[in-house]
């Protein structure tokens, strides 16, 4: 909720914000961005038994993360294509949006940058004295986050009639989390039958919909350490992996389509990336898709057991 306040700050802000200086609200955005992913990967590379899981838990956890993630695409794809609203029947690197706001470029190394800040996270982690002079970014994590947020929401406040094109498509703003939940739920399920897994363990897994460390903890004490591990690490990936899937995703599907990938992180990790690849009028279904999947979590999980 906090995140949700300081970004509708931003809106407003965004409003008046002067033009010229857009590009380094940009700059500030991509900043705020690697910072938080190199701090994700710094606190993985703290836990000691987490290469350990990754190495002997790995097939069943990227498979968890590649069913679910393609499942909610699917869906989303599916139950958005026909219907006008948000974003609908373009790719997202067809948008013109206004000068000065963010545009999708071939060979955007964005993604490169993102792999790379949550490997070098990952290293540092690892290595005890870096790890401990790091420790202020990892700290702060939070405090730059709402920075982030604050960014985020004037580059969404610059772009005019957002809101108001919000507002005529009301009925269709539930169509993208009905789609992600749905679709994540199937493709866990489909990963408990290659797996031969119980079926309310693979469905709890998938219903992680991208929040690992809830997901982690929850299914860990319901089902065990192994299947908590499982949860933990694909949901994680899916994390990590929405950074590199939303900038493929935006071009070849639609706009809808990104904000699936990302599933619960929608609303605030992974914005930055679905703003840079659509449009201002996406963001605000993407914080509005992360706010109803986070709520749904919970749920999800204590239906399961």
């Amino acid at each position: 909720m906090d995140t949700i306040l300081v970004m509708a700050a931003g809106v407003a802000v965004g409003r008046f914000f002067p033009a010229k200086y857009r590009k380094q609200n940009e700059w500030v955005q991509l900043a705020c961005t690697l910072l938080l992913i190199f701090s994700m990967g710094l606190g993985l590379g703290q836990q000691p038994d987490f290469f350990s899981d990754l190495a002997a838990l790995g097939l069943s956890s990227l498979l968890f993360f590649l069913l679910p993630t393609a499942g909610s695409v699917a869906a989303v794809w599916l139950l958005t294509r026909r219907r006008g609203g948000p974003a609908h029947g373009r790719p997202a690197s067809a948008p013109q949006p206004e000068s000065g706001a963010p545009r999708p470029r071939v060979g955007d190394p964005m993604m490169f940058f993102a792999l790379g800040a949550v490997g070098l996270g990952l290293v540092c982690g690892a290595v005890s004295p870096l790890a401990a002079a790091l420790a202020p970014v990892r700290d702060g994590a939070q405090w730059i986050l709402y920075l982030l947020m604050f960014c985020v929401g004037i580059s969404v406040g610059g772009q005019r009639g957002v809101l108001a094109s919000l507002r005529r498509h009301s009925a269709q703003i539930l169509l993208v989390p009905l789609g992600v939940i749905v679709g994540s739920l199937a493709g866990g399920g489909l990963c408990g039958l290659l797996l031969r897994m119980p079926l309310r363990e693979a469905l709890s897994i998938g219903g992680g919909l991208g929040w690992y460390s809830l997901a982690g903890v929850s299914v860990s004490s319901a089902a065990g350490v192994t299947v908590g591990s499982i949860a933990f690490l694909s949901n994680l990936l899916r994390e990590i992996g929405a950074f590199l899937l939303i900038p493929l995703v935006a071009r070849r599907v639609n706009a809808c389509a990104c904000i699936a990938v990302a599933g619960a992180t929608s609303e605030d990790t992974t914005l930055p990336m679905i703003l840079r690849y659509t449009d201002g009028e996406t963001a605000v279904l993407s914080v509005l898709n992360g706010v109803i999947c986070s709520a749904f979590v919970p749920v999800l999980l204590s239906l399961c057991y």
